[in-house]
């Protein structure tokens, strides 16, 4: 057994993306900030990858002057975490945001590819005249969704303000109707959360749209109001769709750069790379250490760990930045209620499929930053991603690179096609869609099981329960894509805020 010294204690993190990552270097950043704890006697860290590479769904690829993305190519600024890490890393000046031109996006319908109405922000529109003239709804489409500047806020049986947890598709529904369900929210959230609209809990994802119900009422109005707030932005040449595209940043050598970076941080004695850990207990406190303690029941607790090959090691402190489920494994024998809850947790499946070709083979301007598809539509592609068009250096002068999503909650059988099958049904899209008939240059398939959470209704008061079980267990942080949010922002706000709940637990314990 490899042991935790009584000096000097240990925290072990385990999984080795973004979260686990940016976890680790927390907690060197913030041993490395307090003067009051000499070097040798900061805690020891621990970072245990199954894998043979750190990063998780995070890869970056270079082929044949391409630059692929398997992962997110992308994280969005208007939640800093990202961005600010980004920056203490001294990665700022690699920093690159969307293209100016050309910014925004389609959604099909009737096969074709219509502009999304500028100021049209997922679920409603904040410019009217852009929304009157969409052929994205029809008139008796446009007209339900206009009866929001009418409606009441939602109210239970006794009229009262319902705070009910509301679906999304259920919000849709009752604010604008069936068709604004259908034709724009569903592929708009499917693209962000792969879900089912069906069961997505609006207060664990889109929380704003129900403040804003709250506040103004109609969502339209609220829109609106924002709107106005946004036109010095539109007089300087962007609409309200392109100010938000201008929120997404990645970096001039794809988003890997942000976990090679932080890689790169840490020490190698502090990294086991395929090291699975197989289970989680929680030791007894050694009656001989503690035999002259009265208070022998609150001495802390070591973690015991033991790996695939038969390691085992100790540990003052556990951060588990796993999926919900592969969490839950580990913690049956810990706490079969924390396990049960994070177990119940479910997740959808999704591959890309990046297509690299000479522009030429394009027929389609490709004058925007791709498209959404409907489900209505019954293709086999959830959305594809204009790449080389969003972001710069993506793909060789006179070549596009395109990269389609596949999979997600409502078409689990299209993830379930082998890497040809799933290339050729994408390349008939391509081609309906895009008018491209030309086999590409090549395409590099990433297929990613059970690796979107999936924010069901009741999710907020499931993170309820499962807080309210890790007090049993103060030296236990959970953190990854399962919780309060699915972006590398949201990652790597979790993981930091782990590694702070750890240091301040097990600098209290003498």
């Amino acid at each position: 057994m490899q042991g935790s010294s009584s000096k000097r204690r240990r925290v072990v993190i385990v999984g080795g993306g973004i979260s686990g990552l940016a976890a680790a270097h927390r907690l060197f950043e913030l041993q490395s900030q307090d003067s009051s704890v000499a070097a040798g006697a900061r805690p020891e860290v621990l970072l245990l990858e199954a894998s043979e590479r750190l990063g998780g769904t995070v890869r970056t690829y270079r082929r044949e002057g391409f630059l692929l993305e398997g992962g997110p190519d992308s994280f969005i600024s208007e939640k800093p975490a990202a961005l600010e890490l980004a920056r203490r890393l001294g990665l700022a000046e690699r920093i690159i945001g969307t293209n100016e031109q050309h910014r925004r996006s389609f959604v099909v319908r009737g096969g074709r590819l219509r502009p999304t109405p500028e100021g049209f922000q997922l679920l409603a529109p904040s410019r009217m005249l852009p929304f009157l003239t969409t052929d994205i709804f029809t008139w008796r489409g446009k007209a339900r969704m206009a009866l929001d500047l009418l409606l009441p806020r939602r109210k239970d049986a006794n009229g009262q303000r319902d705070e009910s947890d509301e679906s999304l598709a259920a919000f849709v529904r009752r604010r604008f109707g069936q068709e604004a369900l259908e034709r724009m929210a569903q592929p708009m959230v499917g693209g962000i959360y792969t879900a089912d609209p069906e069961s997505l809990s609006l207060r664990a994802t889109m929380p704003r749209f129900l403040e804003m119900e709250r506040r103004h009422r109609s969502l339209i109005l609220a829109m609106w109001k924002a709107g106005r707030k946004s036109e010095s932005g539109a007089r300087h040449g962007h609409d309200a769709s392109g100010a938000r595209y201008s929120l997404f940043l990645s970096f001039d050598e794809g988003t890997q750069v942000l976990t090679d970076a932080l890689a790169a941080r840490l020490p190698q004695t502090s990294v086991r790379l395929n090291t699975k850990v197989e289970s989680l207990k929680l030791e007894s406190p050694r009656l001989e250490d503690n035999q002259q303690s009265p208070g022998l029941e609150d001495e802390p607790r070591r973690w015991l760990l033991t790996t695939d090959g038969g390691e085992t090691f100790s540990a003052d402190a556990i951060c588990l930045a796993l999926p919900a489920y592969a969490a839950a494994r580990l913690l049956v024998e810990v706490d079969r209620e924390l396990a049960d809850e994070l177990e119940s947790i479910p997740y959808a499946s999704t591959a890309t499929v990046n297509l690299a070709y000479r522009r030429a083979s394009i027929p389609h301007p490709l004058d925007g930053f791709g498209f959404v598809v409907p489900f209505v539509e019954r293709r086999a592609t959830l959305a594809c991603t204009f790449s080389s068009v969003k972001f710069a250096g993506r793909a060789p002068a006179g070549h596009a690179l395109l990269r389609a999503f596949v999979g997600g909650a409502l078409q689990p059988e299209m993830f379930e096609l082998d890497a040809a099958h799933m290339v050729e049904a994408v390349r008939r899209d391509l081609c309906d869609l895009l008018g491209v008939e030309a086999a590409p240059l090549f395409a590099h398939v990433e297929k990613w099981p059970r690796s979107m959470a999936q924010y069901h209704l009741g999710h907020l008061e499931r993170l309820a329960l499962i807080r309210a079980r890790l007090q049993n267990f103060p030296t236990l942080a959970l953190c990854g894509n399962a919780y309060t949010g699915a972006g590398l922002p949201d990652c790597v706000s979790g993981g930091e805020s782990a590694a702070g709940r750890i240091l301040a637990e097990i600098k209290t314990v003498r």
